[in-house]
């Protein structure tokens, strides 16, 4: 099913073919989307509806998938992805006054990319990690216990640096 024209790279074209090559080839919607996002950084209109197209899946749901799960995202997110968990623990020891000082700091908005698409700020509804609340990930890395006058030693742990 390869052609020249497409959105998505080689690689995520094998593995959608082996996936079809599968026992219920659909079950694999998730991880091919999961795979297109780490490869491209968002999920495009473009390379949902290739996917769609290569796994015969509708549109509308290869859409719905990627619309109901936090982790996928339609908008081309920052180097680093600073998400604040909102959990009730972490947000009722400050949670909401990290975030807005991660937003100051930035000049950015939550679901915003900042203009040098270095930073990205989400929040989260719970991460897991109540005994470290309020917790802050950037990418992978965890952060505990987070104070508001953390928050820019941080950015800085990340290359930030405020003019």
């Amino acid at each position: 099913m390869k052609t020249e024209n497409t959105a998505l790279p080689p690689e995520i074209v094998d593995y959608i073919d082996e996936c079809l090559n599968k026992d219920r080839s659909e079950s694999y919607l998730i991880p091919v989307l999961q795979k297109v996002q780490e490869h491209i950084g968002f999920l495009s209109r473009k390379s949902m509806d290739e996917v769609s197209w290569r796994m015969q899946v509708p549109a509308a749901t290869v859409t719905g998938v990627a619309s109901f799960y936090h982790f996928f995202t339609f908008k081309p997110r920052g180097e680093y992805r600073v998400t604040v968990c909102m959990g009730t623990a972490c947000f009722v020891r400050g949670a909401d006054k990290v975030l807005e000082q991660f937003k100051e700091l930035l000049n950015i908005d939550e679901g915003e990319t900042s203009e040098d698409g270095t930073f990205s700020i989400d929040c989260a509804r719970c991460i897991g990690a109540c005994a470290l609340a309020p917790v802050v990930l950037v990418n992978d890395r965890v952060y505990g216990n987070v104070k508001v006058s953390e928050v820019a030693g941080i950015l800085r742990d990340h290359g930030f640096e405020k003019e």
